[in-house]
C-alpha cells in the first residue's frame, strides 16, 4: 500500500463517495464491516461492489475486521466509547495475521471503508492505525464532497484518540 485512506458514507450520495474516491486516486476499497449491508442505497456489498468497478475501482470486504456484534450492540446500550474500543480493540489483535497478510497483498492507494461519518467514533480508526503502523505510514481520513464542494459538518460526541 503506498497511500492509505479511511472514508464513511454516513449521510453520502453514491456519486458523491465514489468522485470522492477518485478525486484522490484511490484504486481499492476495503470494506471493514462486519455486515456489508445497508438501508443506504447503493452501499451494499454487490451494488457498491459494481459501482466501484464501473469506475475502475476494486472492492475487498473482510468481514473478520468488522466489529462484532456483541461490541456493537454492547455500544449501543451504554454509548460507552471507552469500552467500545476497548473490546473493539482487543478484537482486532487477534486479527494481526490477516493484517499482516493485507499488507502483503493489497497494492496502490487503498480506502477503508465503514459507515460512519466521524473515524473516531468508528472502528475503522482501529484498523487503519494498526496498518498504518505496520507499514509506518500516515493515513488521510476522507470526508465525503458533495457536488457543490461543501461537507456535512456534524458534532463530535467522542475521540478515543484524543
Amino acid at each position: 500500500m503506498d497511500k492509505l485512506y479511511t472514508i464513511g458514507y454516513e449521510g453520502a450520495d453514491l456519486t458523491d463517495f465514489l468522485d470522492t474516491l477518485k478525486r484522490v486516486g484511490t484504486n481499492m476499497l476495503l470494506d471493514v464491516r462486519e455486515l456489508p449491508i445497508s438501508r443506504r442505497k447503493g452501499f451494499s456489498k454487490t451494488a457498491l461492489k459494481e459501482a466501484l468497478a464501473a469506475v475502475g475501482i476494486d472492492y475487498r470486504h473482510e468481514r473478520q475486521l468488522g466489529s462484532p456484534k456483541t461490541v456493537r450492540h454492547q455500544l449501543r446500550e451504554d454509548w460507552d466509547y471507552q469500552r467500545f474500543f476497548r473490546d473493539y480493540d482487543k478484537h482486532l489483535s487477534q486479527q494481526i495475521g490477516l493484517l499482516e497478510q493485507l499488507t502483503e497483498e493489497i497494492e496502490g492507494s487503498v480506502a477503508l471503508m465503514c459507515y460512519e461519518k466521524d473515524h473516531t467514533t468508528c472502528h475503522r480508526d482501529s484498523v487503519v492505525n494498526e496498518l498504518a503502523n505496520m507499514m509506518d505510514i500516515e493515513p488521510i481520513h476522507l470526508e465525503v464532497e458533495r457536488k457543490n464542494g461543501s461537507r456535512e459538518t456534524r458534532n463530535k460526541t467522542y475521540s478515543h484518540t484524543s
